[in-house]
């Protein structure tokens, strides 16, 4: 079991049993999403911002405007953080202090990098559009040269990290238990509707089968 090495920056300190450094449960956390959140300093303010990502290996690819000044920033500091996180469902304890939610997170911890060639870029991108629904890229157009002047790509390389899970039950008082109070989980998933088709000539075509697919798995 490979593990990534416990320190100050990665180590869990609050609820330390529901940690672990293991590196393939940490890269199922990540391949089970599509969203993370980017933390960065800008003009001396943190700011955390929401952005599309795809994995490979130990790096987690990003892009945006070759404007993007989140992405500008933590090119020029060379090293960010990056968070994701799925709520998997509400815990209603018998008391507020010990309501709680069921989740799954990470943290990565890492350097970065710039992507300069275009053939590159176009296999990252092609790779963040199929995280978010698979099979996706082969379906669309190609992409124009001035699109992809215009979009920055930024590799990040995961240096060390931790996750941490919360998957059990509620956890109450013992004096509690006897309390005529509902207690209980509340499930939460993400769920995708059926696709609705664009204005033009969407309208008049059948959904594609990898869409439908994706529907099907996820709703």
């Amino acid at each position: 079991m490979k593990t990534y090495q416990k320190s100050k920056l990665n180590r869990v300190k609050r609820g330390q049993n529901r940690a672990t450094y293991d590196v393939e449960k940490i890269n199922a956390i990540l391949d089970a999403g599509f969203l993370c959140y980017v933390g960065y300093i800008y003009d001396g303010k943190p700011i955390t911002i929401p952005m599309a990502y795809a994995r490979k290996d130990d790096k987690i690819y990003i892009h945006g405007s070759t404007a993007n000044r989140m992405l500008l920033a933590i090119l020029e500091s060379g090293e960010t953080s990056i968070t994701v996180m799925h709520l998997d469902g509400l815990v209603l304890a018998r008391s507020g202090f010990h309501h709680s939610v069921n989740y799954r997170s990470v943290t990565l911890f890492g350097s970065l990098k710039k992507i300069e060639n275009d053939t590159d870029k176009t296999t990252i991108l092609e790779r963040i559009v199929n995280q978010m629904v698979p099979n996706q890229w082969s379906s669309l157009r190609p992409m124009h040269q001035k699109e992809l002047d215009r979009t920055l790509v930024v590799e990040f390389t995961i240096e060390t990290a931790s996750a941490k899970v919360r998957d059990v039950g509620v956890n109450d008082e013992p004096e509690d238990y006897n309390c005529d109070v509902w207690a209980g989980i509340v499930p939460i998933k993400q769920v995708a509707e059926y696709p609705i088709a664009d204005e033009g000539k969407p309208k008049n075509m059948e959904i594609p089968k990898h869409i439908l697919d994706y529907y099907k798995a996820n709703k």
